[in-house]
């Protein structure tokens, strides 16, 4: 008797998750490239860019209060890495999710640092933190809302926000708009920042974002 072997069928799980984890990643290239590289092509800095700031919103000798629009900004940034963790790691306590969000927010804090790229700046990390756990909070909302549809609906909304913010990227990179120091840090002609061909401090800014 001839017998033959059933075709294997694929799992009706992983086809959503490897795309959950095809869009977190390119997610995550996105976050760095706008939280190293402003949506400039990647430079490396002099030794003398380089800002620490370890007080958190508060001004310092070397950087004043962070601005209401770069909390706000670095806030958003992280909301999708907490629905997107919730996602692929619903089993996750908060804790742990919180632990994630402050480990990845640190390490860019560090590149910045590393490459002089940026101020590294405490206040970062925390508003970082809490937007991922802004993140969390909203899936754990759509769960209660959608249920077993969660995946599906949150993987469609993740899709159209990651295609959204390549195509914004593609639209700064062809704009005029270039990258400029950030408010709160003190950048002087002896100390500037910002990549070579970028504004400084004394000089017209338009058609300059700061992040």
């Amino acid at each position: 008797m001839i017998t033959t072997a059933e075709p294997a069928t694929a799992d009706p799980q992983t086809r959503p998750r490897t795309r959950l984890v095809a869009l977190f990643a390119v997610y995550l290239a996105l976050l760095v490239w706008v939280v190293l590289w402003k949506l400039e092509l990647p430079w490396v800095g002099d030794a003398g860019w380089r800002i620490v700031k370890l007080v958190p919103f508060v001004a310092t000798d070397d950087a004043g209060a962070s601005t209401r629009f770069d909390v706000v900004a670095n806030l958003a940034l992280f909301v999708p890495f907490g629905l997107y963790l919730g996602l692929l790691a619903p089993s996750w306590p908060w804790w742990k999710a919180a632990g994630t969000f402050a480990a990845a927010s640190l390490g860019l804090e560090v590149l910045q640092y590393t490459l002089a790229v940026g101020s590294s700046d405490l206040t970062d990390v925390v508003v970082n933190t809490a937007g991922g756990l802004v993140g969390l909070g909203l899936f754990a909302l759509a769960q209660r809302r959608f249920g077993t549809r969660t995946t599906t609906v949150l993987t469609r909304a993740c899709t159209v926000g990651t295609v959204l913010a390549v195509l914004a990227g593609v639209l700064v990179v062809a704009s005029p708009m270039r990258f400029g120091p950030p408010e709160d840090v003190r950048c002087t002609p002896s100390v500037p920042c910002g990549p070579p061909g970028a504004p400084r401090d004394g000089l017209p800014r338009d058609a300059v974002f700061t992040f």
